[in-house]
């Protein structure tokens, strides 16, 4: 069947799972991102440093699970604000919950594939951001980082 303009922006295509964190004491749900969302996940990877584009891994999990996680309304519980504070749970329940959070929003190889994506393998030098950042949120001109090489 050949589908319509209308039948792909009617599509419920956004999955929701239920994952069990014992270090939390429950279950939360999870669901998998927009492609905007994505995006944004993407370019909070990087920054600009010296005019190059470097790995910005602070907190990758964090970030990833604070977009992922829903409440029972199916709205995000929590914003960019708390992703230092998410960051400072346990890191098995944080890995349990990404790895759902990556798969569900087809990332299948999780961060190393965006990082991968991001910096076409140019990761062999270990840079990577190593001081607190002001914010977790996408600067307003995340989506404006030059890809690689330009």
């Amino acid at each position: 069947m050949l589908l319509s303009r209308d039948d792909i922006l009617k599509a419920d295509d956004r999955p929701i799972e239920t994952v069990e964190v014992p270090e939390w004491g429950g279950e939360v749900q999870v669901r998998g991102m927009i492609g905007r969302s994505r995006d944004e996940y993407e370019a909070s990877m990087a920054t600009v440093k010296g005019g190059k584009l470097v790995p910005d891994t602070e907190n990758s999990l964090a970030k990833l699970v604070s977009r992922c996680i829903v409440g029972e309304d199916g709205e995000p519980m929590f914003t960019p604000r708390d992703v230092h504070a998410l960051g400072e749970k346990s890191s098995a329940a944080l890995e349990r919950v990404g790895k759902v959070a990556a798969r569900l929003s087809g990332m299948d190889s999780g961060e190393a594939a965006v990082l991968e994506k991001l910096f076409g393998g140019g990761l062999s030098d270990g840079s990577t951001s190593s001081s607190p950042s002001s914010s977790d949120a996408p600067s307003p001109n995340s989506s404006a980082v030059p890809p690689p090489g330009s």
